[in-house]
């Protein structure tokens, strides 16, 4: 017969229990001494040593029962009350499966997510944001932000294995068992995030206010008027600026320093900065509208890095031709406005003075090396060979970098191939300008400010002098590092700057006609034909060019096409879709191409002469990319579509690359854009 198992007591509790006993056999040992001493003491105390220990043997057979029964009870009141106090705790507390589904929850946590009886689904159905994949492993735990019906929780999640508990169990196998539990705790942050958003919306910011074309306005009304010109803009500034608790102090006769909280510039982004369009308003007999560029820094550590990200800020408006906002944080920069072509300077001091400032440059070096962008096109071209005569008439050595020649630039660049007026070695290969590139170089950019889109980035890392002439309007990505920088977005195309320049540059400077017709083209080819952004200065720097020697004649016959891209171009306008009754969208075969890309912008050019198209987009697929080429004429900013799509150029003109993505993909991308920009007003 199976012996029957008992309760036993461990640890302190049966120490104490057994403490009387221990004390008896103590008192037995002394009562033997005694017996040696005294036998009648000795006798006397066997006797009260037999009472002692029948009350001991009687209490502690009597007391077990009771106290075991005692323990018993607590233990189960004492587990009871642990339960309730789990179940009534103020923090949201759930055990989740291996599957994620909720097997327990307290009452704070059904509270949360509004739910009248115990939550039994799986925990993704009211936080999707915490899957089976996103809880932990092993000793670690995860902590999840998340938020639920207008309330943010930090979730905390910890693995509870049940290995233990299942080798104590007679109801589960233990062998190679390895299962667990997820204990979640929902702490509420919704105060916590509440106050850190207010505090961050009290947070200043700084801005710059410059009026873009001051003098130019000033000359064109009457004398007497001007003062109050002048003050109209100051009370139409200072107003806007009020309206938003804002400080706007004048620090300049057309430059303004602006205080602002960051709640302020979130509501001025939400409207688009109308100060933008309210300034042109003012007319008083002013024969040009002022126009304002905008620059705000923010969420800078101190006010300082502030105020640095505003002139950032508002030398990128300025550099992108102004009439627009820019706000820039340490890892943002957000555009607004943009929608007005930039006037054209009348007056050439500011050639003159870049002209002196590039002769210093190439006379204290003994190299010169010239690159364009990738692809090269006739403009970039052109002006190449433009830096190329400066630095000639310098006398130092000068050479152009350029890579892949298209069909459009091969008649050009045959000009000076085989010439033995030019050295043989006057093109190199990006890997040829590394080697001999070196601290004794200096390196001009011409027809881009973007680095990552040069002839060859790792020039700009090499070359410590580097000169940047061009003409689109600054993005985000701007060569920081330039000796000299000259950016007009006014400018026609590269080939007009540099011939201005070189007017400045030297009496004795004598230019080729191979030289003559390059730039030439590169305006021809840039202003479609001069009908496309041109002005005063276009037409004398086209002058200057037809007085040292270029042909219009020779021009002309150098860009006659062949048949296949004549039918492809053909083709792409043939086949356009009128998206939003206003954007002409087509595809432009490359198939047998040598230059598709170029083929697309000429398609491209072509789809805005129909009546009602505000802008054309011709897709075109070359060397594993998508190019996109977008023309409008000047109701649309096709700039800043663009540069949604991760591309840039100008009001009238910009393109973009896009990887991985087909044809089709591109066209669903670009309506993607085109719908949002039209949503939010950035476009119409």
């Amino acid at each position: 017969m199976k012996k029957k198992k008992r309760i036993r007591l461990k640890g302190r509790l049966r120490i104490y229990m057994q403490t009387s006993l221990y004390l008896g056999i103590l008192l037995l040992l002394v009562n033997i001494g005694i017996y040696f001493l005294d036998a009648r003491a000795g006798f006397l105390l066997t006797c009260f040593l037999l009472f002692y220990f029948g009350m001991v043997i009687l209490l502690m057979f009597y007391n077990r029962p009771v106290i075991i029964n005692e323990l018993v009870s607590f233990a189960t009141q004492y587990g009871q009350i642990q339960k309730t106090l789990l179940r009534d705790m103020v923090i949201p507390y759930a055990l989740l499966d291996e599957d994620a589904r909720v097997i327990w929850c307290n009452t704070a946590f059904t509270d949360a997510i509004h739910s009248e009886k115990p939550f039994k689904k799986s925990i993704t159905y009211v936080f999707p944001s915490i899957t089976r994949d996103r809880l932990p492993d092993g000793d670690q735990e995860a902590e999840i932000a998340i938020s639920f019906e207008g309330s943010d929780y930090m979730a905390h999640i910890t693995r509870v294995p049940l290995k233990g508990i299942a080798e104590d169990s007679d109801i589960m196998e233990d062998a190679g068992y390895d299962g667990c539990l997820y204990a979640v705790y929902l702490y509420d942050e919704t105060a916590l995030k509440i106050a850190l958003r207010e505090n961050d919306a009290q947070s200043l910011a700084v801005g710059l206010i410059y009026l873009d074309n001051y003098e130019e306005a000033l000359t064109s009304v009457e004398e007497v008027r001007r003062s109050l010109l002048t003050a109209l803009i100051d009370r139409k500034v200072n107003k806007y600026v009020a309206a938003f608790d804002g400080i706007c102090q004048k620090i300049e006769k057309d430059k303004y320093l602006v205080i602002l909280k960051k709640r302020s510039v979130t509501q001025m982004q939400e409207q688009r900065f109308e100060l933008l369009e309210e300034v042109k308003t003012v007319n008083i007999g002013n024969e040009m509208a002022v126009t304002i560029s905008i620059g705000i820094g923010l969420d800078g550590l101190v006010y300082a890095q502030n105020y640095e990200f505003a002139r950032t800020a508002i030398d990128l408006a300025l550099g992108r031709g102004g009439d627009q906002a820019v706000v820039k944080t340490p890892d943002k920069i957000n555009y607004y406005g943009g929608k007005s072509q930039q006037v054209e300077k009348n007056t050439r001091v500011k050639a003159r003075v870049k002209a002196h400032a590039l002769r210093e440059i190439i006379t204290s070096k003994d190299r010169v090396l010239i690159m364009g962008h990738k692809i090269a096109d006739v403009d970039s071209f052109g002006a190449a060979v433009g830096i190329y005569r400066i630095a000639k008439t310098l006398e130092r050595r000068a050479q152009i970098v350029i890579n892949d020649v298209n069909t459009t630039l091969q008649p050009l660049v045959d000009l000076f191939k085989n010439n033995p007026e030019y050295e043989h070695d006057m093109l190199l290969t990006s890997a040829q300008a590394i080697e001999i590139a070196g601290p004794n170089t200096v390196l001009v950019v011409v027809d881009v400010n973007k680095p990552s889109i040069t002839e060859c980035p790792e020039l700009l890392r090499i070359c410590k002098n580097i000169v940047v002439l061009d003409h689109h309007r600054a993005g985000t990505e701007t060569i920081e590092n330039a000796t000299l920088s000259y950016v007009e977005t006014y400018a026609s195309s590269a080939c007009e700057m540099v011939s201005e320049i070189l007017q400045y540059i030297s009496d004795s400077l004598r230019i080729k006609s191979e030289e003559a017709d390059s730039m030439y083209a590169g305006m021809v080819i840039d202003t479609n034909n001069f009908v496309s952004k041109t002005g005063v200065r276009t037409f004398e720097a086209a002058a200057f060019l037809r007085r040292n020697g270029a042909d219009v004649t020779r021009v002309r016959k150098l860009f006659r096409e062949n048949a296949l891209e004549y039918k492809a171009r053909a083709d792409a306008v043939s086949q356009a879709e009128i998206y939003r009754s206003s954007y002409a969208i087509s595809l432009c075969n490359s198939a047998g191409l040598q230059s598709p890309t170029v083929v697309g912008a000429q398609a491209a050019n072509e789809l805005l002469n129909i009546r009602g198209v505000k802008a054309s987009f011709v897709l075109t697929a070359y060397q594993g990319k998508v190019f996109y080429s977008a023309r409008s004429i000047d109701e649309i900013n096709v700039q800043v579509i663009m540069e949604k799509m991760g591309g840039g150029g100008h009001l009238n003109i910009a393109g973009c690359q896009k990887d991985g993505i087909t044809l089709d993909e591109g066209v669903t991308l670009l309506k993607k854009t085109l719908d949002k920009m039209i949503e939010e007003g950035e476009i119409s």
